[in-house]
């Protein structure tokens, strides 16, 4: 079997729907168990499962710690997922992958000003007509305070979070991830949309954080299958 690499996201780890489809309650829980099945799948079948250093690993000790995670899984950590910084300097990317990704943020940009602009002119028409019964202008000011720009700025932050990020790269660990999966030519395991457009833009394997565990176990079960199949030939 052709031998398989894979780059981890912090995701990978961390993803809170891969946990409750493992049956996990906590994270801690979470990555000893996929940890622990990397580890048999690099003894058993020298599968490699890397991250990039020190972007991601650093990521994920930070998860570790403040999660109250124990040394046992930060050795895990170390032991079991290979470390190595992406050569960004002699890994090629076409252009055209760059000029897209800029025509794409400024896309997202003004989107996301559009959102900010439609706001505004909500909050302004909604303070100008308020029909308030507070006794003072003071209590006025604290009412549209609390009953119409809060709730309006809270929708607006959300929208605009979901416009600017959702889909892009935001973060140096997401393109180191990129960088190392196309210099090692492995798969990407992650649960970040922006990282799977961009793998698919650059031509490189992407693996669902979900998908990732069950993915392992499957070569394992394979892997089982075939030591008992060499046992018994030779008996």
């Amino acid at each position: 079997m052709l031998r398989q690499r894979f780059v981890l996201d912090t995701t990978a780890l961390t993803d809170l729907q891969t946990r409750e489809m493992m049956g996990t309650p906590s994270l801690c829980e979470g990555m000893r168990e996929i940890l622990d099945m990397i580890a048999d799948a690099r003894l058993r079948l020298q599968i490699s499962c890397y991250v990039p250093f020190p972007s991601v690993y650093n990521e994920l000790h930070e998860f570790a710690r403040n999660n109250g995670c124990d040394n046992e899984t930060i050795a895990k950590i170390d032991t079991w997922l290979v470390k190595k910084a992406p050569d960004r300097y002699e890994v090629q990317i076409p252009s055209r992958i760059f000029h897209e990704y800029v025509s794409y943020m400024r896309e997202r940009i003004n989107k996301g000003m559009n959102i900010a602009e439609e706001s505004i002119r909500e909050a302004s028409l909604q303070c100008l007509f308020l029909d308030s019964e507070a006794e003072d202008r003071h209590h006025v000011e604290e009412d549209i305070e609390r009953d119409v720009i809060g709730g309006i700025v809270g929708r607006f932050r959300n929208k605009y979070r979901t416009a600017l990020r959702y889909g892009i790269l935001d973060s140096a660990p997401d393109i180191d991830v990129l960088l190392l999966a196309k210099e090692l030519d492995a798969a990407v395991v992650a649960k970040d949309h922006g990282i799977q457009k961009w793998a698919e833009q650059l031509g490189v394997r992407f693996v669902p954080a979900e998908t990732f565990p069950p993915m392992l176990k499957e070569y394992l079960r394979h892997a089982s299958l075939g030591y008992e199949n060499d046992d018994s030939d030779s008996a």
